[in-house]
C-alpha cells in the first residue's frame, strides 16, 4: 500500500509543467522550491524560494497583498533568517508552497504577470546562511563510516563499539562556525602530535579533510522534557541542506579521548544555501538497512526510514580542473532521521526552531563512495588521484571542495544545488 501510494504521489507530480523555462537538469524544478535567504546590491537579506535559475521574493509578493489571506505579515519575509517564517507552522509551509506551485503552473497568474518585481535572478543575487542556528548536533550513523574508521584504528574485530548498533551515536557540535556555501575558511591551527614524535607541536594541521554529510533543519519547538518518535519527525522537520563538517584529523585525533571532538571539528562547517523542504523529498523515501539487533522500542519504526539521494564531492586544485572523488547515497544510513530525533529527544532534550541534527559522514561500501579523505586514501596508504599529476591525502592550501546532492526519479528531480568552499592559508 505504502508503495503503491508513493507511485501515485509521483505520478501526480509528473504532470505539472510550468510556464517558466527550466533546464531538466536543474536542481530547483517545480517538484522541489526550497527555501534560502538572500539578497541584492539593492535589497537587504530577504526569504526567497529558488525556481530554475531564478528566486521568487517572497516579501515582494507579500507586500503586494498576495499572502494576506494566509496571515503573513511581509515583515516576517524580510528577515536575515528563516527562522521567523518556520515559526508560522507547518501548515503555513504548504499553503505558501501550494500556492507558489499553482501560480507557476498555471498560465495566467499573479506570478507572472509580477515576474518582473518578483523573480530575481540567482546569478545577480548573494546567498546568506539561511537560519540562525542555536544548536548543532553531528550523529555517526553511518555504518559503512564508522566501519571504516574503527577497522584503521581497532582492527576490523573491533571496528564498530559495542553500543554502535543500538543507538545513533552523537556529539554536540559548534552552532557559531557554520557558514554558507562560498565563504572560504582558513586552515586551522592547533596541537597535535605527529608520526614518530613523542611530544606535541602547535603548527597548521597537515590532515584537513572534508566530510559529506546532510542535516536536517528542525522547523518546531519541542518543550523541554518531551519525547518524540521517529514517525513524528515529518511534523518537526522543515527540510534538508549538504553539510560539510570539516575535520582536522591531526588535532582530532590527539584530543579525542577522553571526551571526543573538540578543536579538530568546531572551527567551520559548510551547508548549502537552499533548504529543500521535506515534503519534496517525500516521493524517494525507500526502506533503510536491516536493522540487527532490533532497535529498542523507542527506536522502532514501520515507516520507510531512508531518501534515495544522490551525493558527491569534487576537489579542484588551485588552477586546475575539478575532479569528482567519491560519489554515494543517503540511502546508505543505517540510522535515519526520525530515530535520530527519537533518540535526541528521549531523555527530554529540547529542540528549537533552527537547530540542525547532521547526520555525520556517509559512505558507501565501496572504496569510491567514502565520504572522507580519511577513508579514500585509507589513513594516508592510498594517495587520491586529482588529476594526471596530482594526488591527495589530504586537503591542501588552494584546494576547492565541493557537494552536490539531488534525487532523482521517474523525470522528477530534485537538487540541493552544492556547497562550495576553497581552503586558504593558514593566518
Amino acid at each position: 500500500m505504502a508503495t503503491l501510494f508513493l507511485k501515485e504521489r509521483v505520478l501526480e507530480r509528473i504532470k505539472m509543467n510550468t510556464w517558466l523555462d527550466i533546464s531538466p537538469n536543474s536542481d530547483f524544478s517545480i517538484h522541489n522550491l526550497p527555501y534560502g535567504v538572500f539578497s541584492t546590491p539593492s535589497q537587504r537579506p530577504r526569504v526567497g524560494v529558488a525556481i530554475g535559475d531564478q528566486i521568487i521574493d517572497l516579501a515582494a509578493v507579500a507586500m503586494r497583498g498576495y499572502f494576506q489571506n494566509l496571515s503573513i505579515e511581509p515583515e516576517v519575509l524580510e528577515q536575515p533568517s528563516l527562522n521567523a517564517f518556520i515559526r508560522l507552522g507547518k501548515p503555513t509551509w504548504q499553503a505558501v508552497r501550494k500556492r507558489l506551485t499553482d501560480w507557476l503552473t498555471q498560465s495566467d497568474s499573479p506570478l507572472q504577470h509580477l515576474r518582473n518585481e518578483c523573480l530575481i535572478a540567482q546569478s545577480e543575487a548573494k546567498m546568506h546562511l539561511p537560519l540562525e542556528i542555536g544548536d548543532y548536533t553531528d550523529f555517526y550513523a553511518s555504518e559503512a563510516h564508522a566501519t571504516n574508521v574503527g577497522t584503521m584504528f581497532r582492527g576490523k574485530e573491533n571496528a564498530l563499539m559495542p553500543n554502535w548498533k543500538h543507538m545513533p551515536i552523537a556529539y554536540h557540535g559548534r552552532a557559531s562556525s557554520i557558514v554558507v556555501s562560498g565563504t572560504d575558511i582558513h586552515r586551522p591551527k592547533g596541537q597535535f602530535m605527529p608520526k614518530g614524535a613523542d611530544q606535541p607541536v602547535f603548527s597548521a594541521t597537515q590532515a584537513l579533510d572534508f566530510e559529506l554529510e546532510m542535516a536536517a533543519v528542525i522547523g518546531k519547538d519541542t518543550k523541554l522534557g518531551t519525547s518524540l518518535r521517529p514517525e513524528e519527525a515529518k511534523d518537526y522537520i522543515l527540510g534538508f541542506v549538504l553539510f560539510n563538517d570539516w575535520s582536522a584529523r591531526d588535532i582530532q585525533r590527539w584530543e579525542y579521548v577522553p571526551l571526543g571532538p573538540f578543536l579538530g571539528k568546531n572551527f567551520a562547517s559548510s551547508m548549502s544555501p537552499w533548504v529543500v523542504p521535506l515534503e519534496a523529498l517525500e516521493p524517494f523515501r525507500v526502506d533503510g538497512p536491516e536493522q540487527q539487533p532490533e532497535p529498542l522500542p523507542y527506536l522502532q519504526t514501520s515507516e520507510r526510514r531512508n531518501f534515495d539521494i544522490n551525493l558527491e564531492v569534487a576537489i579542484q586544485p588551485e588552477g586546475g580542473s575539478e575532479a569528482i572523488v567519491s560519489q554515494t547515497n543517503f540511502n546508505n544510513m543505517y540510522w535515519s532521521v526520525g530515530q535520530m530525533l527519537a533518540h535526541h529527544t528521549v531523555n527530554g532534550c529540547n529542540m528549537r526552531v533552527g537547530d540542525l541534527l547532521a547526520s555525520g559522514t556517509i559512505s558507501g561500501n565501496e572504496p569510491n563512495s567514502y565520504g572522507s579523505l580519511l577513508e579514500l586514501s585509507w589513513n594516508d596508504e592510498r594517495p587520491v588521484e586529482i588529476n594526471s599529476n596530482q594526488t591527495r591525502t589530504y586537503l591542501e592550501d588552494g584546494d576547492t571542495v565541493t557537494l552536490r546532492g539531488h534525487a532523482q526519479r521517474d523525470g522528477i528531480r530534485v537538487g540541493f544545488g552544492e556547497v562550495r568552499t576553497k581552503i586558504l592559508p593558514s593566518l
